[in-house]
């Protein structure tokens, strides 16, 4: 009798521990329901955190397809150099940061539509030897690692003495006390730290446009998710969410045609 006694409340607590763990995982993530983005936290203004909050044109805009399509989205910072690799490896779910869509990098995830082009500027101190896209050479340019502007760097003037930083915050504080002559950007995002810095003297001196389209990184093989993503995009295209947005995050950059407003 005593057995059998000891058997039943064994069971009866094991059950109630089931019950305990299946509640705590709803309550920490709608039972799996919320994704993981892997986006940038000093990337003004297309992916950084203000007032405790992840913003910018990127953000704010996935913010908004969620929204359409009914997905709950965490955020959560890393460095541009680490974000394709956490994407592809699963850490997370989505990637946001102004990414171009390069064939080298459609090797490793996968893209939604794209939702804007990149554009690139290169920054230097009052009284750098950088003055254009022609003196570069010779001279300690910084980019961040594994970003079209280090790619396009080594491309288009392989003499410049590249210097490589894990995010937009360390080559700034390199530009701001001349420890390097000048560095590639995001040309949107040059032109927030030359507004910003006033005292820094910081000037564009170049800017670049490309062809490349900007895209939301995916686990290659997450159809199901890219598809909503996608479609999500195409709601807030057409409603003129998506120019709303621009216009806040990037006044003076022009709206592709593509990317106005249907209604």
């Amino acid at each position: 009798m005593m057995k059998r006694l000891i058997a039943v409340v064994t069971a009866l607590v094991t059950a109630a521990s089931l019950v305990a763990c299946g509640s705590d995982e709803d309550a920490g993530g709608g039972g799996g329901d919320t994704l993981r983005v892997g986006t940038l936290s000093d990337s003004k203004p297309n992916a950084y955190q203000e007032n405790g909050e992840f913003t910018g044109f990127d953000n704010e805009l996935l913010k908004a397809i969620a929204e359409k399509q009914g997905l709950k989205l965490e955020f959560v910072a890393t460095d541009f150099s680490a974000l394709l690799g956490q994407v592809a490896n699963g850490t997370f779910d989505i990637g946001s940061s102004a990414i171009s869509q390069t064939d080298e990098r459609k090797k490793t995830v996968a893209f939604s539509d794209p939702y804007n082009y990149q554009s690139l500027g290169i920054a230097a101190p009052d009284g750098s030897p950088v003055t254009d896209e022609n003196t570069l050479g010779g001279n300690r340019i910084g980019v961040v690692q594994g970003t079209v502007s280090d790619t396009w760097l080594a491309d288009n003037e392989p003499t410049a003495q590249a210097v490589r930083f894990p995010n937009d915050a360390a080559a700034l504080s390199a530009l701001k006390t001349k420890a390097i002559d000048g560095a590639v950007f995001d040309l949107a995002t040059a032109e927030v730290y030359v507004a910003e810095n006033p005292d820094a003297k910081l000037k564009v001196v170049h800017s670049i446009t490309t062809d490349l389209p900007h895209g939301y990184a995916f686990k290659q093989g997450n159809t199901e998710l890219i598809d909503k993503v996608n479609a999500g995009l195409k709601q807030v295209i057409e409603d003129g969410t998506w120019e709303k947005l621009h216009k806040q995050f990037e006044p003076n950059a022009p709206t592709p045609p593509e990317f106005a407003s249907k209604s």
